[in-house]
């Protein structure tokens, strides 16, 4: 499953002209997006408020992610104070993935942005959270903070916001986008061998991991004839049919556990 960094605006003096800070609510916007992250399976790290983009950026390196992804607000030039409005998502020009990222995050603002034709994805070697992260990178500025409308817009609409940065994120990974739901508990249920817990809802997928009968797996969503489930530190896509629900409190009967022979418990395609 694709994992991302997600970095927050760190920049406490940049003010709202209706009040907050820039890293305030770009803050509070990454918690919003926490719960559409958890239930699409897009697992990811965070920075801290008291970071900066340069710690930021260390941190984002000294991991493995499949995304950069930093969320901020635009501010005019003092000359244009509060006269400007628009969405710019920027890329490091001749990163592919990048482009790739930074379109689809455009187009997808276009849908909820009440000034569509003033969102754009834009190339940029003067950012540091574009030019220096390893993986690529995604760098959103969602408005103008010293714009009242924009400033009106950001704080009102978070949630829609959140859920649409999200579902461009599956877009881009090919993944499905999924509403967030209650964990439940369920126990693989196979008479022999093993069930594949893939990377994608498909039998095309890489095979991420493999749970025996009888283990017991959390599941964190549904899509199709697939359950997302949390097994042993991954978390993956699995075949509904060979999964047992649990009731709350209900207690597993070990069962015994049969070895590996092969066999590929997926549904056929």
């Amino acid at each position: 499953m694709p994992i991302i960094y997600l970095s927050p605006s760190t920049q406490e003096a940049n003010m709202y002209v209706n009040g907050g800070s820039e890293e305030e609510w770009m803050n509070r916007l990454a918690d919003a997006m926490v719960p559409y992250l958890n239930a699409s399976g897009i697992q990811y790290s965070r920075n801290t408020p008291d970071m900066t983009a340069v710690s930021s950026i260390r941190a984002s390196n000294a991991g493995t992610y499949d995304l950069h992804l930093a969320l901020h607000s635009n501010a005019s030039a003092p000359s244009n104070y509060g006269k400007t409005r628009g969405i710019i998502v920027f890329y490091y020009p001749g990163s592919s993935k990048g482009k790739r990222a930074a379109e689809i995050m455009a187009d997808n603002l276009k849908a909820i942005y009440p000034l569509p034709n003033r969102v754009r994805a834009e190339a940029t070697t003067s950012i540091g959270e574009v030019r220096q992260p390893r993986a690529p990178s995604v760098f959103i500025e969602l408005g103008y903070h010293d714009n009242e409308d924009d400033a009106t817009w950001i704080k009102n609409n978070l949630n829609q916001i959140a859920r649409t940065i999200v579902l461009a994120l599956t877009e881009y990974f090919g993944i499905p986008f999924l509403g967030p739901t209650t964990p439940r508990q369920g126990v693989v249920d196979v008479d022999w061998g093993y069930l594949n817990i893939r990377s994608r809802p498909s039998t095309s997928a890489p095979v991420i991991a493999k749970a025996y009968d009888g283990t017991r797996l959390t599941i964190l969503n549904q899509w199709q004839g697939w359950y997302l489930v949390s097994f042993d530190g991954a978390e993956g896509y699995a075949n509904s049919d060979f999964i047992t629900l649990l009731r709350l409190g209900a207690w597993v009967c070990p069962r015994p556990k049969h070895p590996a022979a092969g066999t590929d418990m997926d549904p056929r395609p």
